[in-house]
């Protein structure tokens, strides 16, 4: 018999349902911060199918759509999606979360950029009411500033930031989506102050990018695995608004926790 729980991350609660107790509990863990009480509410609905084999496919993500009907897929997973209809399918190896969080990343990726969102390779936090992302490649530092973080800042992610316009600005909102840290963000939203690009060095320093470079900066960071033109130009589009609308910083800083002064 099938049981049903609702993640929602941003504005999207996405109903997934399993007959497998073990995965439910994993994902009542996994998400717990983000599980909402009301099922019949969720506009998208993944039933889950725990398989033996590991799919055809490499480790890549390969994500495509044909006839209206959405595929992401790898070799541990498969998943399907309907916009239409709101329905799909998930048949993943094993009874871990893991495929699960590839696919829900997927699918926010799909629903954020008609409306000029996007996730962004980032940790993000809030602090005096204002939301601060700081984004870079893989071991630049995103979680090492989380760990800096002073107490009177929430964390909304160490790994992968949610931004989506909002009345005149952007909002971040937290997500479920964690790095090294090894927990969730704080379920919780504020409006987007700055995004700053990290880089290490042996001082404290930041510099406002321009335009072009603060667009380029961010499209070499928003996760999109998508090929289709029309969610490309999309995807391109968000950038560029984004960098036109908010601050965007070359922040390069030394691991202590003074460079959180900068932040405020």
């Amino acid at each position: 018999m099938m049981s049903d729980l609702v993640v929602e991350i941003g504005d999207y609660p996405v109903r997934l349902s399993a007959d497998d107790p073990g995965l439910l509990e994993r994902l009542r863990a996994r998400y717990a911060e983000f599980i909402t009480d009301t099922p019949s509410a969720a506009p998208f609905h993944f039933p889950i199918q725990v398989v033996p084999h590991r799919m055809s496919g490499t480790e890549a993500v390969r994500v495509t759509c044909s006839d209206g009907r959405w595929q992401f897929e790898r070799d541990m997973f498969h998943a399907e999606w309907f916009p239409k209809s709101g329905r799909g399918s998930i048949r993943q190896v094993g009874d871990y979360p893991n495929s699960i969080d590839t696919a829900l990343r997927i699918l926010h990726t799909l629903l954020l950029a008609p409306r000029g969102g996007f996730l962004l390779h980032a940790s993000s936090a809030v602090r005096n009411g204002s939301a601060f992302v700081f984004s870079g490649v893989s071991g630049v530092g995103k979680t090492t500033i989380s760990r800096l973080a002073p107490p009177d800042v929430t964390l909304l992610t160490d790994e992968m930031s949610y931004i989506l316009p909002r009345g005149n600005g952007y909002q971040a909102f937290g997500t479920p989506f964690a790095g090294d840290l090894g927990r969730s963000g704080a379920n919780v939203s504020a409006p987007l102050k700055e995004i700053n690009m990290l880089a290490q060095g042996s001082t404290n320093k930041r510099e406002l990018l321009s335009t072009s470079k603060a667009a380029a900066a961010l499209l070499r960071n928003i996760l999109f695995f998508a090929e289709e033109p029309e969610y490309v130009r999309l995807v391109f589009e968000a950038a560029c608004r984004a960098a036109s609308s908010i601050p965007v910083y070359r922040l390069t800083f030394v691991p202590t926790a003074e460079v959180w002064e900068m932040i405020s």
